[in-house]
Parts: C-alpha cells; sequence; structure tokens
C-alpha cells in the first residue's frame, strides 16, 4: 500500500497540471509579485538618490557608479531599471518639480494658504539657498537642463508654464483690475526667483547673498500690483 501511495506522489509531482495549481505554483506567483515590488522599490530609490544629488552636483557633475553604489547597487543593475542615463535623469527632474502644486493642494485640503508673498519668502529663504538638494530643480539645474534631451526639457517647460500660471493667478486675485498685467508681472517674478537664488548661490560672500534674497524678496512683494 505504501509503495502505491509513493507512486500517487510521485505522479502528481511530475505532471505539469499538478505543478501550475499546486502550492508550490502559488509560491511562485507570490514571489514573482514580490520582485516586482521590490524592483519598483529599488527603482524609487535610485530614482529619489539622482534626484538629490544632480540638484547638488548637477547632471554631469554624478557618475552612475557613485549612484548605483549610494543606493547599494551594483553598475550592472542600471539597466535592469532603466533603458539609459537620459530616462533616469528625466525622471529625477520629474521627481523633483512640483512643489509649488503640493502647497497648493495641501492647502486645499486644510493647509496653510499659499500666497504670492508665502511663495517669494519661502523661494528666496537662506534654507533654500543652502539645500538645493531638495530645493527647486530649475534653479540648480538650468544650464545643464537647456543642454539636456527633450524629455527632461519638457517636462520642466510645463513645470515653468504652470508656476507661471498659478502665480499670474494668484497676482490677479488681488488684484482683478490688472488681469492683463498679472502675466507679465508673474514671468518677471518667475524669472527673478531662479535668477536670484542661483546668484545668491554662486557668491562667496554671505552678506551680499543675503542682501539680494532679501532685497529681492522686498522689492517684489512690494510692485506685485
Amino acid at each position: 500500500m505504501w509503495i502505491i501511495v509513493i507512486i500517487l506522489f510521485g505522479t502528481l509531482d511530475v505532471s505539469p497540471y499538478a505543478r501550475d495549481t499546486s502550492i508550490s505554483g502559488f509560491l511562485l506567483g507570490d514571489s514573482m509579485g514580490h520582485s516586482k515590488a521590490e524592483k519598483a522599490k529599488t527603482h524609487k530609490r535610485i530614482v529619489a538618490i539622482a534626484s538629490k544629488r544632480f540638484r547638488e552636483e548637477g547632471l554631469a557633475g554624478v557618475g552612475i557608479a557613485n549612484l548605483m553604489k549610494e543606493a547599494g547597487l551594483t553598475v550592472g543593475g542600471f539597466y535592469k531599471q532603466f533603458d539609459s542615463r537620459d530616462d533616469l535623469v528625466a525622471e529625477a527632474v520629474g521627481s523633483a518639480l512640483g512643489a509649488w502644486k503640493r502647497q497648493v493642494d495641501a492647502a486645499a485640503s486644510g493647509g496653510p494658504p499659499v500666497t504670492f508673498e508665502s511663495l517669494v519668502d519661502d523661494y528666496l529663504s537662506r534654507a533654500h539657498r543652502d539645500h538645493p538638494g531638495t530645493g527647486c530643480p530649475v534653479a540648480a539645474l538650468a544650464g545643464d537642463i537647456a543642454r539636456g534631451d527633450k524629455r527632461t526639457r519638457a517636462l520642466v517647460t510645463q513645470q515653468i508654464r504652470d508656476n507661471i500660471e498659478l502665480l499670474a493667478t494668484l497676482i490677479h486675485d488681488a488684484n482683478e483690475k490688472n488681469k492683463r498685467g498679472a502675466r507679465s508681472q508673474a514671468i518677471l517674478t518667475y524669472c527673478a526667483l531662479v535668477g536670484a537664488i542661483s546668484v545668491a548661490r554662486a557668491v562667496s560672500d554671505e552678506q551680499l547673498s543675503r542682501e539680494m534674497l532679501k532685497t529681492l524678496a522686498v522689492r517684489l512683494k512690494g510692485r506685485t500690483y
């Protein structure tokens, strides 16, 4: 009788149908799902690291080997996650965009209100100046992006359009009589913000750097309308 039982188990084990519907088949599917989840988590981690490092050191200042090492991975693993370096750049830059929109969404959910003055003050803060890795990617990477691939430039272009539109809306809401001038003021403001934070980071004189940020903030808020 035991011989019969052994034969039956052996038959079940070698059957393709049995393998597809057995517990081992279920575990294989679960393992595959876990593998995909781990891959997605790793992908996200690489993008986050690259986003910070690119803003700190420039697109050309960071090598794939160093990024992968920081992520605890080998260079060979990079191409399991991305087709090319340009793909990583686009994702990294794209993930850094949308800070103002997130503030607006938070305000709509009961967070602090977003005003023209609050955006100017936050952007021209010393915290933003001193931490480019978590700040605006346009201010940190404008020159690199101008020489970048079409996908990255398209992402940044759309973000700049959205930011200008938000500024124009805030300016118009504060003074409905100046609708036409609101967009012009918004463009002037945005370009001034990006330029000011870039120059404030560039100069070696701390007092001059602070003076630039403070002066522009005062002038922009004083001439908004």
